[in-house]
């Protein structure tokens, strides 16, 4: 079996490694694995499951098992007034995003849309890396999937049945309304649809689904679109060099996330982004999800007791609680029917399972004292085939009282489309609900707002990072935006909108060399300088962050300098 097969089979594990293996400890696994380096720090090994422990048992750090990460879409006038891009398409400016890459991270794209064509006719797309066929050649240095070039894009465009010359295609359309609403041009549209970057380049990703295992393991609902964190770490490399292969900045975007995590940017992906945003003529983007108004996150000091309404036909879901690094937090369930566990007495690492006699659910537990990257407490739940009624966690301090802390301590649950049923908290926190790997400090994270009534949407994801640190950047529209599929709503939308107007100020500064040195942080501080606020927040806000996206007030504020 070669590395590709390794790879997509669902009979190897995924394991991520914050490390680079050794050549000695490769050749420790034997003959049966698979390795794929990310960079100097992360990598990924792919190892037989029948020779490996089963998840469950405990044998695994955190951060070694992919997490699964959801599409940030809600199916519900344009937006491109209402954060600036527009105004700075026109004269004095001209800025379109010529010059400037932007890579999409997603479902694929409709490559034959007009939208996606230069004005020669000609696709404006750079490549695509589909990950989920594996009939072609893989990305240079990459092991799976098959990239397509322009060139190969401008054959079959020129041909009568293009998929029979370049087969990929977005089924699910998400990825294509993203790319159409930051980089769509006007060929043909009229005055009735255009991107923020309509001159811009494209690069896409067509993330391939994840392993059967992996769903499997964490539950997640039979309809729901879900992508491998290991996956989503490859194409965030090969984005990333693209700025070094065609000497051009490079913005990528993500409209991806989950509530699994400490929901401070520790994982290995908003690590690996941090790292990419603080190099020079990249940018990164990540949208702040759709999870504000879910019920899905809890918060309070202990001791407490937490209630959770599970409803009907919930068939499992997994829950995590995180406590900061001084506290020991000792745990205990109720089932609705009033049957009560012991305290929970964890070992670190290891896992305990409770089989509720009279509820007939299995509740699977484990805890890790530190956490590998956090190096806070963690407690994992699994609940398999849950009674419906209000379950309770008891929540108690442990250890000895001159070392407590804070006692605080957050709760999430999977964001909604990950859960078949409905699970939520009868006394939730909309607060600290920015999907990850938004937390990650270096990019730029946006939250949702209305651009057409200006108003907050309700659904969107709010900060500030479990550690309090300042999240979102800024707001962006994300409702009722339009993109060549029609009109969308969610965080997706707003990280779209925003990742054209990045493209438009790097164009400015980068490619018109006016700022040439320039990378996220540099361009998120100019950003938040032109950001429009109201006088009647009081900023940073959890909402809002700095205020609302507009791209032509900064410069304006530029002009002031």
């Amino acid at each position: 079996m070669n590395c590709k097969e390794r790879i997509l089979s669902n009979d190897y594990a995924d394991i991520i490694l914050d490390y680079a293996l050794s050549e000695s400890a490769l050749t420790e696994l034997g003959d049966d694995y698979c390795f794929s380096n990310i960079d100097g720090e992360f990598g990924v090994a792919f190892l037989a499951r029948r020779e490996l422990p089963s998840i469950s048992t405990g044998a695994y750090t955190y951060t070694s098992v992919p997490k699964l990460y959801g599409l940030m879409q809600t199916f519900q006038v344009d937006n491109l007034v209402e954060t600036g891009s527009l105004q700075i398409q026109g004269p004095p400016l001209s800025l379109k995003g010529r010059g400037v890459i932007i890579g999409f991270i997603d479902t694929g794209i409709r490559y034959q849309l007009d939208v996606f064509r230069n004005e020669s006719g000609g696709s404006r797309i750079l490549s695509i890396w589909d990950q989920t066929i594996q009939t072609g050649e893989p990305p240079e240095g990459f092991l799976y999937g098959t990239e397509y070039t322009r060139e190969d894009i401008d054959r079959a465009l020129q041909s009568q049945n293009p998929l029979d010359i370049v087969p990929t295609t977005d089924e699910n359309g998400h990825g294509t309304a993203m790319v159409s609403t930051a980089a769509g041009s006007i060929l043909n549209q009229g005055l009735t649809f255009r991107g923020a970057a309509p001159e811009s380049e494209i690069a896409v990703v067509k993330l391939k689904g994840a392993k059967q295992y992996l769903r499997e393991y964490y539950m997640i609902a039979d309809n729901a679109a879900a992508y491998q964190e290991n996956d989503i770490m490859e194409a965030v490399k090969y984005l990333e060099r693209m700025a070094d292969v065609f000497q051009r900045p490079v913005v990528i975007v993500l409209g991806i996330g989950t509530n699994m995590g400490d929901h401070m940017g520790s994982s290995p992906l908003a690590s690996y982004l941090g790292k990419i945003a603080l190099k020079k003529s990249r940018a990164v983007i990540v949208c702040g999800g759709n999870e504000g108004d879910k019920e899905h996150h809890y918060s309070a000091m202990m001791p407490k007791e937490v209630e959770m309404r599970v409803e009907e036909n919930t068939k499992g879901f997994c829950m995590e609680l995180w406590g900061n690094r001084i506290d020991i937090y000792s745990v205990a369930l109720r089932a609705p029917g009033g049957e009560t566990t012991p305290v929970i007495d964890f070992r670190n690492g290891l896992g305990n399972n409770y089989d509720f006699l009279f509820d007939r659910t299995l509740v699977y537990t484990r805890l890790s004292l530190i956490e590998q990257r956090s190096g806070n407490e963690l407690v994992f739940f699994r609940f398999q085939n849950p009674t419906p009624g209000i379950w309770t966690i008891i929540v108690n301090p442990s250890g000895p009282e001159r070392v407590r802390g804070s006692g605080r301590f957050h709760i999430w649950l999977p964001i909604t489309d990950f859960i078949d049923g409905g699970v939520y908290f009868l006394e939730p926190d909309p607060n600290v609900t920015l999907t990850e790997p938004s937390n990650s400090q270096n990019v730029i994270t946006v939250s949702t707002y209305n651009g057409i009534t200006g108003s907050w949407f309700s659904e969107s994801g709010r900060g500030f990072t479990a550690d309090s640190l300042i999240k979102p950047d800024f707001a962006a529209p994300g409702v009722q935006v339009s993109t060549i599929l029609g009109s969308r709503t969610g965080a997706s939308m707003a990280a779209a909108l925003t990742a054209g107007c990045v493209a438009q100020f790097m164009e400015w500064s980068i490619v018109e060399e006016y700022a040439p040195f320039g990378g996220s942080q540099s361009i998120k501080s100019l950003l938040i300088r032109g950001a429009v606020r109201e006088s009647n927040v009081a900023y940073p806000d959890e909402r809002w962050g700095y205020g609302k996206l507009n791209i032509s007030g900064t410069f304006e504020a530029l002009a002031r300098t």
